[in-house]
């Protein structure tokens, strides 16, 4: 059973910088493309950002390019998200998900993860 646990949320003024982590745990999920979701209040969950089984490609919502950045470490097993210049508008929690190598649709589609995290807190104060 591979069980996706997120880490880094909290509270944090606007213009501020917070570093998520997503460890693995069950199985290695080195050939798996990685992606962060965020779901606000009363909205959908949205694609935040993803990268490829070997971290050499990555792909970033239009809301998030430039202060958003995505890495892995599969030595670890684990999954970063480095957030700067945050804005009271990325307040969400923020999910972990992991997508198999046999899928090949757009990575900010949500049906291709099989592999979700529980969810960690992320709120900007403005």
């Amino acid at each position: 059973q591979v069980q996706l646990v997120e880490s880094g949320g909290g509270l944090v003024q606007a213009g501020g910088s917070l570093r998520l982590s997503c460890a693995a745990s069950g199985r290695t999920l080195s050939t798996y493309a990685m992606a962060w979701f965020r779901q606000a209040p009363g909205k959908e969950r949205e694609f935040a950002a993803a990268i490829s089984w070997n971290g050499g490609s990555t792909f970033y919502a239009d809301s998030v390019k430039g202060r958003l950045t995505i890495s892995r470490d599969n030595a670890k097993n684990t999954v970063y998200l480095q957030m700067n210049s945050l804005k009271p508008e990325d307040t969400a929690v923020y999910y972990c998900a992991g997508r198999p190598p046999r899928y090949s649709g757009p990575y900010y589609q949500l049906d291709g993860y099989n592999y979700w995290g529980q969810g960690t807190q992320v709120t900007v104060s403005s």
